[in-house]
């Protein structure tokens, strides 16, 4: 039978960014679980550009695939973000100082490979009832596959591991991830004759400057457990303006906002709003529009959870935060208990630098068997 690493290789070895079908990865992991004797289904939806994507749901021998309940799902998504075009080595899985280094090593083809490997082990795994393992596509650019799976009502879970990379510690918390496009709508006029125009460049850094104050005060609400422990804005991208002697006519920036747990996903977007509000009160005649794009909370399990302190016993691990978003605040209005845990260091992810450390694939491997022998 093959290894983690094994797995991994090969599940490296196939591009699957969000701008293409996931499907290939699918078939990877459904060919691997059919010859354990698992039964799968695929969902499959077609994203904006047209591109076939599917979600897999698979359940053990003799378990009923049909029931939409499941005690114990283990999750995680199939598509990575873009590499760089000098990467030459993205999709040549290479072992180097003890790591696994490719594309998708450790955002989150490792976890995919371990529970493969766990689910096809030499010896025949006897399962808990109501075992699922469960692949999604887009979680890369918004979590769209597990979204879809919600709506669908595929999926009534109680339990749930979440895979991304946490070198193995269980995570029981994690911000939200929320998004928002903001254009100000200014007049375009010769930069010669200012006052013909409204420069919406301008009046976009008075707003900017307004979200600046906002972060400050979002600081005094304070959660402990995450480092740094409050609610995180980044404005990301700006543009505007057409020449630098004509007044900008149009200023666009995306506002990124990381909340923490118990803190509704909209409450900075509801604090923007009224700064644009109180912009174009001073400003008669100005416009802006704000976009929400992505509105996801955090996700918080308490620490005598049942799940949680099992599996800091089982991966030898106190249970920690993670500060960036995943599909766990999709799921966590649905399951009882949630916990996001994989190989690998996020550190590492969304750069030519990804790898996993082969160590944390045999460990990660054991670990999931054992879960998926008992409850």
């Amino acid at each position: 039978m093959k290894s983690a690493a094994e797995y991994l290789a090969g599940l490296v070895r196939i591009p699957s960014p969000s701008a293409v079908s996931n499907r290939p990865v699918v078939e990877y992991a459904a060919e691997a679980l059919h010859a354990a004797g698992w039964s799968t289904r695929g969902i499959a939806y077609r994203d904006p550009a047209g591109f076939e994507k599917v979600n897999l749901i698979a359940a053990p021998p003799r378990q009923n695939l049909s029931d939409h309940a499941a005690e114990l799902v283990l999750m995680c998504h199939t598509d990575t973000v873009p590499y760089a075009a000098d990467w030459a080595d993205a999709l040549n899985p290479i072992v180097r100082d003890g790591h696994l280094h490719g594309c998708g090593a450790c955002d989150v083809k490792s976890f995919l490979a371990c529970a493969l490997a766990a689910a096809s082990g030499p010896d025949p795994v006897h399962c808990i009832d109501g075992l699922r393992i469960v692949l999604t596509a887009d979680e890369e650019i918004g979590c769209i596959g597990a979204s879809h799976l919600v709506a669908d009502n595929a999926l009534h879970p109680r339990r749930m591991i979440i895979g991304e990379p946490t070198s193995l510690h269980p995570a029981r918390a994690g911000k939200g991830y929320c998004l928002a496009e903001v254009t100000v709508y200014g007049k375009e006029a010769h930069s010669a004759h200012p006052d013909q125009g409204n420069s919406a460049i301008c009046h976009a850094a008075r707003l900017i400057t307004a979200i600046g104050d906002l972060a400050a005060q979002l600081c005094r609400e304070q959660n402990p457990f995450f480092q740094p422990g409050f609610t995180t804005l980044n404005i990301g991208t700006i543009q505007g303006g057409t020449a630098k002697n004509i007044v900008p006519g149009e200023c666009r920036f995306q506002l990124e906002w990381r909340p923490i747990p118990g803190q509704p996903a909209d409450a900075v977007l509801h604090s923007v709003t009224e700064l644009v509000t109180n912009l174009q009160v001073a400003h008669p005649g100005l416009r802006v529009e704000v976009r929400p794009v992505r509105q996801q909370p955090g996700f918080e399990t308490p620490a005598e959870s049942q799940l949680v302190r099992r599996m800091e016993s089982l991966a030898a691990r106190p249970a920690v935060s993670i500060p960036f978003g995943s599909e766990a605040s999709i799921f966590a209005p649905l399951a009882e208990e949630i916990v996001v845990l994989g190989p690998g260091d996020m550190r590492t992810a969304h750069s030519s630098r990804e790898c996993v450390p082969l160590a944390e694939l045999d460990e990660a491997t054991a670990l999931l068997r054992i879960l998926m022998q008992t409850a």
